[in-house]
């Protein structure tokens, strides 16, 4: 007898054939529970293995032993004299048979339903369901190439990937934001949404897009599957899915990936603006440990919370890669923060600074291309040297690099603001809050701008529109301004929280607001005794000391910034503090390279006269 032929008797060829269909079903099932249940993401993997294993001794088995009416016995045992084969060979076929219905099912399964219930077969299909559903009205003059990246979710098993899951969403937005035609809501907008409970239409409508992108991420060990979906906020209906599982080497070109598919789904199919020849996510680092501890300190100083860990992350980063010129612009920015937070007259305010200011530059000669090391260096200018003139050219820098760099927009649009020129300030602050509708720093300071201006209709609306978000983020400057609208209640909560609940002695800010050029010595001495030893509060000081008219006291060119130009401003602007507060903060440099502001006329070749 052949070999072939005795394979075919013993059934070995029949239960090869059982095993592989058996293992291919087994490995779906197991796609599908590991998307389901907490396993690691190598359990696909080890499957594989152990099946691969089990071929060979399964086929072994199949030669040895045979399944008989009387149970499993032995080849050598058996009587061949009586013939089993066909019973065996009959059993064999039918659990094959059955195996194969099964694989079919599931493979016609695969091939007909939609990964979502929702979910149209193509984006053309998508386009052709979403033209009939009827659209939210409030989405109707929203522009169609917008979107938003919400951020992802973390599906690790430990839970606490939160950060890498945040860098994923947000490199997807740094390459999207660079596609023309599409107009992407910012990181701080976009994140606000985290663990919301509202539905993606109200989300679109509140960030004034069209189109939302959500996702989630589970990293375990050196795999990561990364799903993402693109929705039509106006319909919410699914337009494209998918699910991308890798090594996690591969995370770059993941994003390159995602980002590619999402243009394509919004450019080519749905038409909404000519797609580019492709994407690129530019990293900025190879040294994936370097990428990852940037990532963490990315979240720490987005949420403002733990700067120095931020800044601590920042410095591992650099470490591991001293070429990785993002890392060192956080580190500028961190730095330029923690500055901010510092008393102005403590060691480690004067440390920040020349550390922010090394990192700026160290990131700038890295990649020139860069912007927030820009706004970084001008602001130190603006702050520190004074010179108001090369500050603003450093924004303009900034700006040209990313036009769309919110907080260049806010700084160059202050510095505008505390020179006088108001109508630009407000066009920089208000470009400030169309790129990112929820940086409410801008919407203080559009507030101030248009308070100085006089339209007090237009500042009281943003300023109420802020105080129903945070009191936190009210300036002082708000105070006057409060009290002359016959609000003094709402002036001293904002003077409490701004001085952090220290028992502010509210009643003299209110006192001198409502008794102008009235004198109050014992006023200024209360207002400095609560003041002393409280680091940070001396810009109280200096309010009340201006609204008090007591113009001799060197801090009030802490607190007037964005206040002098207002009604409030019109005495101490005719005082020989303001010149000398104009010459010493650099405005009078600033007026004669750029052309005086509406309010100011030069009076020869070095004085100037304001209304």
């Amino acid at each position: 007898m052949s070999f072939f032929k005795e394979l075919k008797r013993r059934n070995v060829i029949r239960v090869g054939i059982l095993y592989l269909i058996s293992a291919w079903l087994l490995l779906q099932l197991t796609d599908v529970l590991s998307s389901l249940l907490p396993v690691p993401e190598w359990t696909g993997s080890l499957v594989i293995v152990l099946l691969t294993i089990g071929f060979f001794p399964a086929l072994i088995f199949a030669w040895v032993f045979e399944l008989t009416s009387d149970g499993l016995k032995r080849e050598s045992e058996i009587d061949h004299s009586v013939s089993l084969a066909a019973s065996a060979e009959q059993r064999t076929n039918t659990l094959i048979t059955v195996l194969l219905i099964f694989t079919i099912g599931a493979v016609a399964l695969d091939r007909l339903v939609p990964e979502h219930a929702d979910r149209p077969e193509s984006l053309t299909e998508a386009t052709a369901v979403t033209d009939k559903l009827p659209v939210n009205p409030d989405m109707q003059t929203i522009d169609e190439a917008s979107i938003a990246v919400l951020p992802f979710a973390d599906l690790s098993p430990q839970q606490d990937q939160q950060f890498f899951a945040d860098g994923i969403s947000e490199e997807l937005l740094n390459v999207l934001v660079r596609v023309d035609g599409l107009r992407v809501a910012s990181r701080t907008s976009s994140f606000g949404y985290r663990n919301t409970s509202l539905n993606v239409s109200t989300i679109g409508e509140e960030l004034k897009v069209r189109h939302i992108l959500e996702g989630s991420v589970r990293k375990d060990e050196q795999r990561i599957r990364i799903t993402a979906q693109l929705i039509d906020a106006g319909t919410d209906k699914h337009l494209w899915s998918e699910t991308y599982d890798r090594e996690l080497i591969d995370v770059f070109a993941i994003q390159d990936e995602i980002a590619n598919s999402i243009v394509g789904a919004l450019g080519d199919e749905l038409g909404l603006f000519e797609r580019p020849a492709a994407v690129k996510y530019v990293p900025g680092t190879e040294n994936l440990d370097a990428y990852e501890i940037f990532l963490k300190a990315q979240a720490l100083f987005f949420a403002r919370t733990r700067i120095v860990e931020s800044v601590a992350l920042y410095e591992q980063a650099v470490a591991l890669d001293p070429k990785f010129a993002r890392a060192w612009e956080g580190l500028a920015a961190a730095e330029i923060i923690y500055q901010e937070w510092n008393n102005i007259d403590s060691p480690q305010y004067a440390e920040a600074t020349e550390r922010a200011e090394q990192a700026a530059h160290m990131a700038i000669e890295l990649n020139p291309a860069l912007s927030l090391a820009y706004a970084v260096l001008g602001s130190l200018q603006e702050t520190e040297a004074h010179d108001l003139v090369k500050a603003a050219k450093l924004y303009d820098t900034a700006l040209k690099n990313d036009s769309k760099n919110a907080t260049a927009l806010l700084w160059r649009g202050m510095l505008n603001l505390m020179a006088g020129y108001l109508d630009e300030a407000i066009v920089d602050i208000s470009a400030c809050l169309e790129v990112d509708p929820a940086y409410l720093n801008c919407m203080n300071n559009l507030s101030l701008a248009y308070f100085s201006k006089g339209d007090l209709e237009t500042g009281f609306q943003l300023m109420n529109n802020l105080l129903q978000e945070s009191f936190w983020l009210v300036p002082l400057d708000a105070v006057p301004f409060y009290v002359d609208a016959g609000n003094p209640l709402v002036a001293a909560a904002i003077l409490d929280t701004f001085t952090l609940h220290q028992r502010v002695p509210t009643k003299y800010f209110i006192s001198a607001l409502q008794n102008p050029g009235k004198e109050d010595p014992a006023g200024l001495d209360r207002v400095q005794e609560w003041a002393e030893g409280k680091p940070g509060m001396e810009i109280a000081v200096g309010l009340y000391a201006f609204l008090s008219q007591r113009y001799d006291e060197p801090a009030v060119s802490l607190a007037i910034a964005h206040t002098v130009w207002s009604k409030y401003g019109a005495d101490y602007r005719k005082s020989p503090y303001f010149d000398k507060y104009v010459r010493e903060f650099g405005l009078l440099a600033y007026w004669q390279e750029k052309g005086f502001p509406p309010q100011c006329q030069p009076a020869g070749t070095d004085d100037f006269h304001c209304d």
